[in-house]
């Protein structure tokens, strides 16, 4: 069955003026994916996870290719200037890649969400309801800089019944290039159509507005990016976004906290992989500890080369201590998200002081307190905004990995059915399953 648009939809609306400006190429991939989701949503879990497994044989059979494909993409962006921080989210060796071929694996022996019963009742007059989960459809996920992306939202969607279209950055078009080929080459071997993972290969830009406007095809948005990414994608889009990666991570010390111990986790929240988008940007301390936490932890930030970007009260303490790589803070420093080896320091008055300031930061990710008094840390979880919540643990747990969901197809931090590392089941929706003995409504 061809499933192409016709020129009026069954409402009665022109469809031609919705789709006159998108090119062929994407309405034709769209009717394809379309047309694939039919087929594969009722798959049953054997055949996702013989294909999951395909997937992953062809991309292992195919490593030096990838690495090949990604140390010309880290070659072309490194000579046009790119900074240190995307180079790293860019950049594959052997033990990344390992890494992204085994979390396919994972996902293949983690149970399957579709089908799941969510509940079931039967009503007074005998209607039994039954609210059962299954594939959402098409899946558009732009991205930028991140290869491992295109494995995991692919291999998230295979093992729940979705079609994916992905639409990655231009600086990372080869190594996307290969590793599609070889999700494809896989899925064919494991006798399913390529159509279930698709590829936007072009940079050009104008093809994401294009993107993000085909809602007869595509059934949500997930951007993974900035935030200029993301208001674009809540801008233009005509299809529901998901928008998720951007938001300021904060750590609170508390004047209750166990500050020798309390290092070791700042230190881990701010170097383990600064480039994340769970790194520790903004360090709150309470007035009571700052000159000992900063005593402290000054050593341990600049042996990791951390810059300190300080308010008048931290940036007096610091000085006085010989912090080497210090500069006072701007009007900017406490909404940016540095993704780099640099920190923001602020001091505060109380917990009251430290949640407030979270409030006008963009405190929507991942944020942290350190805290030895219970009631402390049940009113910062109880006041946070974030999507993850963390007592006296790093940041850097924000993980689909670390959370035991296999992989992520982002990290939400909006409030609607999916919040923090997007797992299997935020990829399904539900729908009701009504049974009567040709029962009718009174």
């Amino acid at each position: 069955m061809d499933c192409r648009i016709k020129e009026e939809d069954s409402s009665g609306t022109n469809t031609s003026a919705r789709t006159g400006e998108i090119a062929p190429e994407l309405l034709d991939m769209g009717a394809r994916a379309r047309k694939a989701a039919a087929v594969y949503g009722a798959a049953g879990t054997g055949i996702k996870n013989k294909a999951l497994l395909a997937v992953a044989a062809a991309l292992e059979r195919g490593r030096d290719t990838v690495l090949a494909a990604n140390l010309e993409d880290c070659r072309k962006a490194e000579a046009a200037g790119t900074g240190p921080a995307l180079l790293d989210r860019l950049r594959l060796d052997q033990s990344r890649l390992d890494g992204i071929i085994g979390d396919i694996r994972k996902v293949a022996s983690l149970d399957d969400p579709v089908g799941t019963v969510l509940d079931s009742r039967v009503l007074p007059n005998g209607l039994s309801l039954t609210r059962r989960r299954i594939p959402i459809g098409v899946i558009g996920v732009i991205y930028e800089a991140r290869p491992n992306v295109t494995a995991d939202i692919a291999s998230l969607c295979l093992k729940t019944g979705n079609v994916c279209i992905l639409r990655g950055g231009s600086e990372t078009l080869g190594t996307n290039r290969e590793m599609v080929r070889l999700i494809k080459e896989g899925l064919a071997e494991a006798g399913q159509s390529p159509d279930l993972v698709q590829f936007i290969d072009s940079t050009d830009r104008a093809l994401v507005s294009q993107f993000l406007r085909m809602d007869q095809y595509i059934d949500m948005i997930i951007p993974r990016g900035g935030s200029r990414l993301s208001a674009l994608c809540r801008s233009v889009s005509t299809i529901p976004v998901i928008v998720g990666g951007f938001g300021i991570s904060h750590i609170f010390v508390d004047e209750s906290a166990d500050l020798t111990r309390s290092v070791p986790v700042i230190i881990n929240s701010k170097v383990q992989r600064p480039s994340a988008c769970n790194a520790l940007d903004t360090l709150l301390l309470h007035r009571s500890v700052a000159g000992a936490m900063l005593a402290e932890l000054l050593p341990e930030l600049e042996r990791h080369n951390v810059s300190l970007v300080a308010d008048p009260e931290s940036f007096g303490i610091l000085q006085a201590l010989g912090c080497t790589r210090l500069e006072a803070a701007g009007p900017d420093t406490y909404d940016t998200e540095w993704l780099s080896m640099t920190l923001g320091i602020r001091v505060v008055d109380s917990l009251d002081d430290a949640i407030e300031h979270m409030r006008c930061h963009n405190a929507t990710h991942s944020d942290a307190i350190l805290t030895d008094s219970l009631e402390n840390a049940k009113r910062f979880v109880e006041n946070s905004g974030s999507a993850a919540v963390y007592v006296n643990a790093s940041t850097r747990f924000t993980d689909g990995g670390q959370f035991g969901l296999g992989a992520e197809v982002a990290i939400s931090t909006q409030k609607l059915h999916a919040r923090g590392p997007m797992g299997l089941e935020a990829l399904t929706t539900y729908r009701w399953i009504c049974s009567g003995d040709y029962l009718i409504r009174n």
